[in-house]
């Protein structure tokens, strides 16, 4: 069954569909030699003005240095019309005063501000259907989630925002009904990350949403009280916030089970969330990264319950014992041992941290597996485990960009523009791919928000990158080796009709496998 090349395993990123690259070699000891020593220099190209993407987010920046304005930026890829080719969304913020008056909110109405729907025209190029689906959005917006919550097998909309959640249902016709209120999965505060999960099996797609701290408009200055050194505030200056979780009653209304299950009793600052069964007893676990706090394990019970477990499972500190500025992150098995682990990136000077899972608890191999140095001056959000080369191993792709617009003048090795950063994973070590990967990697941007997918259906992982107060960028995967893949459609029966949560396998004749779990934006 074994062919000339080393492949690998990709999901198809936020739909049914999801691509595999089947391992294919000769004896293993051949398999692995070419897959770490010969693969193809990797090549994404920056294809934005061809493809006809022309958005720009709008932090809407003040002289009061509103936290709100250094973040946001959410981005995702989805087949909206289930026409076997995946469509692109991108969040936006709204018009802030400067300053903000007493009781007022963000204006979302100059169409600058609007959130927007592309749909992919199957010829590399997209066109803006924003007005004719209704997802322009109402409130300064953070992220977004994807998943068929009522099994009617059209994707639904969730974005985050400042101020709570809005619900989007796609009618199936192009068009999409905000459902928020009705459904009962508003929220209040302010919300950043969410991801559809069923996390009681029971066929229907609930919602999780991370929140990050308690905060208004107030006028609260930090930094040096000279020109041009008002900073925004260090998460320190606020209160930590319970996350939200929603159960899905199976008839388009949700109930908000964040005490019963047992969420409200950890508050953290929360920004990404990654899904996975982290301990291998096939029930979905939720892992929140925070910033500046302990980072935040829950584990299923299996009740509906949830406890959290991150200390003594290893995850929720460095090996320092130090807490770091979690925020993006992503579960992946990137060592094929069938146990996925967790990378989760951090401000400059923290590192990136790699904890791997050795059958349920978890050791800080950062330093070991050769991220510490590539990541120690770096500033990420956006992340994902990603086999860019296909060659079987799980690569890392990180957006990137400090927090802080003018942190050289406080931190003159640093600096607010950062390209993103692929990592290769050669067998469990990484190491830098970046400059030989494209000239996105040596251009300075904000990125927050990164989404991936194969846009071109060419077997390859694009990206999608929405920057803060900056154009979105769209790279097509170029690189490849000639190694196979396969598409599973997955389309569930008794479960979710998403089929997330599901685990797939594939072991060659050699007993090499690879694992991967399908999970939403």
């Amino acid at each position: 069954m074994f062919a000339e090349n080393s492949d690998s395993l990709i999901p198809k990123i936020n739909r049914r569909s999801f691509l595999l690259n089947v391992l294919a070699a000769a004896p293993a000891a051949k398999l692995f030699s070419t897959a770490s020593g010969s693969a193809t220099p990797p090549l994404f190209e920056d294809v934005t003005t061809a493809s006809g993407i022309r958005f720009k987010h709008q932090a809407s920046r003040t002289s009061r240095k509103y936290l709100p304005e250094s973040m946001g930026a959410g981005v995702a890829i989805f087949d909206y019309d289930n026409d076997g080719w995946l469509d692109l969304f991108f969040v936006n913020g709204a018009k802030l005063q400067d300053p903000m008056p007493r009781g007022s909110s963000p204006d979302k109405s100059d169409p600058r501000n609007w959130n927007r729907l592309y749909h992919n025209n199957r010829d590399g190029t997209f066109t803006d259907i924003t007005e004719k689906a209704g997802l322009q959005g109402r409130l300064y917006g953070m992220g977004v989630a994807t998943g068929d919550y009522d099994n009617d097998g059209n994707v639904d909309l969730l974005v985050t925002n400042l101020g709570g959640n809005i619900l989007y249902h796609n009618n199936g016709d192009g068009t999409f009904t905000d459902v928020t209120a009705e459904a009962g999965v508003g929220g209040s505060g302010w919300c950043t990350g969410a991801c559809f999960v069923d996390y009681d099996r029971d066929g229907r797609l609930d919602l999780i949403v991370s929140r990050y701290v308690q905060w208004d408009f107030s006028d609260v200055y930090c930094g040096e009280h000279r020109p041009g050194y008002r900073a925004y505030c260090h998460p320190d200056q606020f209160e930590p916030i319970t996350h939200l979780m929603f159960h899905n009653n199976g008839d388009g209304t949700f109930t908000d089970v964040s005490k019963k299950c047992g969420l409200a009793s950890s508050p953290g600052k929360g920004l990404g969330i990654a899904i996975d069964d982290f301990d291998g007893d096939g029930w979905p676990d939720i892992f929140v990264a925070n910033d500046s706090v302990a980072e935040q394990l829950f584990r299923n019970n299996h009740d509906g319950t949830f406890t959290e477990v991150a200390l003594i499972s290893g995850l929720g500190y460095d090996q320092n014992g130090r807490a770091f500025a979690g925020m993006g992150a992503d579960f992946g098995d990137y060592k094929n041992t069938g146990w996925p682990s967790v990378f989760v990136n951090a401000l400059a000077n923290q590192k990136y941290k790699l904890f791997r899972n050795d059958k349920g608890t978890f050791d800080d191999v950062t330093d070991s597996t050769g991220l510490g140095a590539s990541t120690m001056s770096h500033s990420g959000w956006g992340a994902k485990w990603i086999d860019y080369d296909n060659d079987g191993w799980l690569d890392l792709f990180v957006a990137q960009g400090h927090v802080m617009d003018n942190i050289q003048l406080t931190e003159p090795t640093l600096r607010y523009l950062e390209p993103p950063l692929l990592l290769r994973n050669d067998q469990g070590r990484f190491s830098n791919v970046s400059p030989q990967s494209g000239s996105i990697f040596t251009t300075p941007i904000a990125a927050r928000g990164a989404a991936f997918g194969d846009l071109d259906n060419d077997g390859r992982v694009d990206v999608a990158i929405n920057c803060n107060d900056g154009p979105a960028i769209i790279l097509h995967n170029r690189g490849g080796n000639g190694n196979h893949w396969l598409i599973l459609n997955l389309t569930g029966t008794a479960s979710n009709r998403d089929a997330i949560g599901s685990k797939i396998r594939l072991v060659s004749d050699s007993g090499q496998q690879q694992t991967r779990y399908v999970s939403t934006a």
